[in-house]
């Protein structure tokens, strides 16, 4: 029977494997099982109602990765409301901005956060505090009800709010029984993100689904990452952004095929690093491509895997998803030519809160356009080949920023890259590297490392050295937030840093 809605799957998770453990968090050493999670989840329901919340109310959670997080998503979906989740990371403009556009009832959260959570202006209910309960109609959810208002990274512009139904997150935890990677009950998974993204929220319902056991970590740690892998006999994880990388930096280990991982999924793997990241752990890395706006759209299965490896494939489409390879008239190009990735079918998002004109834009002709660029081949396999708005026009030549920021990612020095078009009346755009360094290399020898291994016009003129950039809550780089202009940086066409010249020896 297919279940459509989460209410449902929580009970009936229950009734199937009420003595199983469903999740163990790492970091308070808590753990429930399915029977447990549905007691806990009608219970806090009931506290819900106690604080008046009704069916359609729309309730924020700025938690930590805790139990009471899921929990609270869990019983708002027998509720028939709706979560907005908040980013720990938020202050009060971002966070503002976040419960006002929702229209937010309440927030849950910790004292840790009382001193924010007072100045929103929403009221809060702290986690501890005593409150009466009532009786709450449970598991009355529609397939078509809303669940979340998920806000996008924003890497430009403030976050918009996805609308996602429970029929958008049961097509995502079905889609992770029924195709690849087929999850069961003999599988543990583990998720290392805030709760506020996304992917933890869909690993709790594939689990429920499954009867999969969930592993809970704080948050990424790639120096504990492994052992914690090893210590609970992890056999399946997702990853995304700037993990993959990270991990091949920490020290190689004699134990570092030592753990029962069968699969491990993740999205924007670095084509350079796949077939490193492979031989390195001796399991196949899988690439998924995916959106808050669209949830599961594509993934490489093992019959495609081992002739894409570092290929940029990101696989075909699910059963319940269709993609297309459209030009800018959203015609369909030829196979094999590169144009913006579009889908439709069931468990996308009903649109972005108060934002008609940008929902009629992303749906125009019945498809969701990803802002994506791709090409397929012949066997119906789509490749990833950056950012409709990351292709820097320079002299009538195309930079994918993608590309050369993977050229970068290479260098032991770099932590984080980012391309972006700077104006430039000569050439129509030059490119700007923003680097987040180590502090052991230069902007001049970072140029020289690329020019070793692209051409001449995508190597970038304009080059600015950080700490650290800007992050979404992705872990990618939050390009919206980088500055578009020459000033202040170094220019390697005249090798000077603002009004500075950078004299080598070569000039003494």
């Amino acid at each position: 029977m297919t279940i459509t809605d989460v209410a449902t799957l929580v009970v009936r998770a229950a009734e199937r494997r009420p003595d199983r453990t469903a999740w163990t968090f790492d970091q308070t050493g808590e753990s429930l099982t399915f029977g447990q999670v549905a007691d806990r989840s009608a219970a806090l329901a009931r506290t819900l109602a106690g604080l008046g919340v009704r069916r359609r109310d729309r309730v924020a959670a700025l938690l930590p990765n805790i139990p009471d997080f899921p929990l609270l998503w869990l019983a708002l979906a027998r509720l028939g409301a709706t979560l907005v989740p908040v980013n720990l990371n938020y202050r009060s403009h971002d966070a503002g901005h976040v419960l006002t556009d929702s229209g937010a009832k309440l927030l849950v959260t910790t004292g840790a956060h009382a001193e924010l959570a007072d100045r929103l202006g929403v009221p809060v209910h702290y986690l501890g505090d005593p409150t009466p309960e009532a009786e709450a109609p449970l598991d009355r959810s529609r397939p078509e009800d809303l669940l979340n208002i998920q806000y996008t990274s924003g890497t430009t512009g403030l976050p918009k709010g996805c609308l996602l139904s429970h029929r958008y997150w049961t097509a995502l935890a079905d889609s992770m029984v029924t195709a690849f990677p087929h999850l069961g009950e003999n599988d543990v998974m583990l998720t290392c993100q805030p709760f506020s993204y996304i992917d933890p929220q869909w690993n709790v319902l594939a689990g429920l689904r499954s009867g999969a056991h969930l592993v809970v970590l704080d948050r990424f740690h790639p120096a504990a990452f492994w052992a914690k892998v090893r210590e609970y006999g992890v056999t399946y994880f997702y990853c995304l952004g700037m993990m993959p990388a990270l991990l091949l930096r920490m020290p190689s280990d004699p134990r570092d095929r030592d753990h029962a991982v069968r699969a491990i999924q993740c999205s924007a793997i670095p084509p350079t690093l796949h077939r490193e990241l492979e031989e390195r752990w001796g399991v196949p890395w899988y690439e998924a491509f995916g959106m808050t706006e669209t949830g599961a759209d594509l993934r490489v299965e093992p019959d495609d895997h081992d002739e894409t490896v570092g290929t940029g494939c990101i696989g075909r489409p699910l059963a319940h998803r269709d993609v297309r390879i459209v030009d800018p008239a959203d015609e369909p190009v030829e196979r094999g030519s590169v144009g913006e990735i579009v889908l439709r079918g069931i468990g996308l998002m009903d649109g972005y809160l108060g934002h008609e004109e940008a929902t009629a834009r992303a749906f125009r002709r019945g498809w969701f356009h990803t802002g994506d660029l791709g090409r397929m081949d012949e066997q119906g396999r789509v490749y990833y080949t950056g950012r409709l708005k990351d292709m820097i026009r320079r002299s009538g030549e195309n930079i994918s920023a993608t590309e050369v920021e993977e050229v970068l990612l290479r260098h032991p020095a770099v932590r984080a890259a980012a391309l972006v078009p700077v104006p430039d009346e000569l050439r129509g755009e030059e490119a700007k590297a923003y680097v987040a360094t180590d502090g052991t290399v230069s902007a001049a020898e970072l140029a020289a490392y690329c020019d070793e291994r692209l051409a001449y016009f995508k190597v970038p003129r304009y080059w600015e050295l950080r700490d650290e950039l800007p992050m979404t809550a992705s872990q990618r780089v939050a390009k919206g937030a980088l500055p578009r202009e020459a000033a202040g940086a170094y220019d390697r066409a005249t090798r000077m840093s603002g009004r500075v010249r950078l004299v080598k020896e070569e000039d003494t």
